[in-house]
């Protein structure tokens, strides 16, 4: 019998040994290094955690230790400390530590991929330790679904409150933060300083760990950075010369890059004159067209994408606006609501009026993209005197005799511009594969295979009188594919040799897609003032393959200036914009 028991005791320590020599080294490296230590080795965990036996015969029931494994099998990395990060194979005390920082920025990692925007992580690491880490909220477990655990990330990221900035109003509207709490709040910030963490918050007056937990998801820390003399998102606090900070990945040990990630660095605009809306003192308007390149409400709600798409419409007095490759109705919105509202620091700091913008999109798809079908729209500043008459998507055949062109439909909208009736058409076809992309062939065998206008864009053409055809052509203004609009003796604005592509490898661009044709009409109005706009086209915030300071579209935005018979401007507050009721829009506006 004694024999018995000891083989049994023999059986149980030796679970315990592969415990402890597989995932449960975790605990014990964490306890380690907390001390002071350091080890060389970190061991992967079982492919399958329950198989004790690697292939053997399994143990009784009662040894059953898989509830062990099955929790400590990954690494939440939402709730790893910099100990516990440093078990990771190639995490040091400096990579842990930005990942900490950085997780505290955002509130928290949406998907195990997000770690690879960490400085000091990257493609290539995060590829050897993405099976021994999981993402989850910081007070559930780590066997939530992904897709209800990324909803409930994505809801607590960008509804955050940043806690250096809020005022005792704002920091009221957090669920947990009575008006005491709100006010010990700001005054401790008043008296310390800028909050460094969020975990700072336990120092206020009042909050505890326990409140910490409730409100955590709901508010994030920014601090406020001194200005850097880069442009375009420069990187700051480095003697260095580097490439711009999209063009190498966060995981290169050889850059001197600050920790932290992109709050780490500063978005720099453009320096702009207060917008008169003048030319020659006559009052003008300016239209313009930008290619959002496949913009969901995911996008939208990018922090860095907003800033872009309203501080360009801010710096450049666009009042109005038609964009292409819309993935989703509601992602025009965002844009609104931000230009409106102002929760972004850059457009708090606006000194002027921000308007009053409304915005429309097309019912059905006017394009695709490669995520799907895409929508047109329009945005535009109320406040200017710009009002939306109607709007429509003018339907096309599915392709031509021989179905070599593809038509899709355009979506025309006729504005209010004071007295003045202005008729766009909004147009997006795809673009021909480039030089790289065609390996090599010739351009004008790509352009045979691109889109052509719809047939119902020539009764439009003879039919209106003040129109503007504009947006993404997909081909150079030269092309054949566009001899209906020269037919009419409509006029591209944009030289075939003035590109309108940008990347953050070839921020000059290499073709000339996108461009605004006028009618006669028109012509005698034009101011003679056109661009492309390129500065402020990037910002830290916006991705970049495996990168950060990314472009919110490959596709820069076009301007085009016109004389318009405008009612006097009644200027407001700077920086202040009437919010706009949806109950008082018409049915096709948003």
């Amino acid at each position: 019998m004694s024999n018995i028991i000891f083989n049994e005791c023999c059986r149980v320590t030796a679970v315990f040994q592969n415990v402890l020599s597989g995932v449960g080294l975790r605990l014990s490296t964490a306890l380690i290094l907390a001390m002071g230590g350091s080890l060389g080795c970190h061991r992967s965990i079982p492919k399958d955690p329950t198989d004790f036996s690697c292939g053997k015969r399994k143990f009784s029931a009662a040894c059953n230790f898989s509830h062990i494994l099955v929790n400590q099998e990954r690494l939440n990395i939402n709730t790893a400390t910099e100990e516990e990060l440093m078990t990771l194979p190639g995490v040091n005390r400096t990579v842990a530590r930005n990942i900490v920082q950085y997780r505290d920025c955002i509130g928290g990692f949406k998907k195990v991929e997000d770690l690879a925007l960490v400085s000091g992580v990257g493609a290539t690491k995060l590829e050897v330790i993405k099976l021994e880490i999981c993402v989850s909220s910081r007070t559930s477990s780590s066997q939530h679904s992904p897709s209800s655990l990324r909803k409930d990330l994505d809801s607590q990221f960008y509804t955050g409150m940043n806690i250096n900035t809020a005022t005792p109003a704002q920091l009221m509207s957090i669920r947990g933060i009575t008006e005491k709490i709100a006010k010990n709040v700001v005054s401790y910030r008043s008296e310390h300083g800028p909050f460094k963490s969020i975990e700072d918050l336990v120092k206020v007056k009042h909050i505890n760990s326990s409140l910490l937990d409730k409100i955590r998801f709901q508010v994030f820390v920014e601090r406020s950075r001194a200005p850097s003399t880069n442009t375009n998102a420069g990187l700051p606090g480095t003697t260095k010369c580097h490439p711009s900070p999209s063009s190498f990945s966060l995981g290169s040990d050889d850059l001197d890059l600050p920790p932290g990630g992109p709050t780490q660095i500063v978005s720099v605009r453009p320096k702009v004159d207060r917008p008169l809306g003048l030319r020659d003192g006559k009052p003008v308007v300016r239209v313009a067209t930008w290619s959002l390149q496949g913009c969901s409400c995911d996008k939208a709600n990018n922090p860095g994408v907003r800033e872009v798409v309203c501080m360009t419409l801010l710096e450049n007095d666009i009042k109005l606006l038609a964009v292409q490759d819309l993935l989703e109705h509601e992602a025009v919105d965002k844009f609104c609501a931000e230009l409106n509202q102002g929760t972004l620091a850059s457009l708090q700091k606006w000194k002027w009026p921000r308007g009053l913008w409304k915005s429309v999109v097309s019912e059905k798809p006017t394009g695709h993209s490669s995520k799907g079908v895409s929508y047109s729209g329009f945005l535009w500043d109320s406040s200017s005197g710009i009002d939306l008459k109607d709007a429509l998507v003018l339907e096309s055949p599915a392709a031509n005799g021989n179905g070599s062109h593809i038509h899709h439909p355009l979506y025309m909208a006729h504005f209010l511009i004071g007295s003045f009736e202005l008729t766009v058409v909004n147009v997006h076809m795809q673009a021909p594969a480039s030089p790289e992309q065609s390996g090599g062939k010739n351009q004008n065998s790509d352009e045979a295979k691109c889109q052509r206008l719809p047939p119902s864009i020539q009764g439009t053409l003879k039919g209106e009188k003040d129109l503007l055809v504009l947006g993404n052509f997909g081909c150079s203004p030269q092309s054949s594919e566009l001899d209906t609009l020269r037919k009419e003796k409509f006029c591209p604005l944009i030289p075939s040799t003035q590109f309108t592509n940008i990347t953050t490898c070839s921020p000059q661009g290499t073709r000339c897609l996108d461009n605004i044709w006028v009618s006669r009409s028109l012509q005698k109005i034009y101011s003679g003032h056109c661009r492309v706009v390129r500065e402020g086209l990037t910002n830290p915030w916006i991705p970049d393959n495996w990168s950060w300071g990314g472009v919110a579209s490959d596709h820069c935005p076009v301007f085009a200036e016109f004389y318009a018979d405008l009612p006097p401007k009644e200027l407001s507050r700077p920086g202040m914009a009437v919010v706009d009721r949806g109950d008082i829009l018409p049915k096709h506006e948003r």
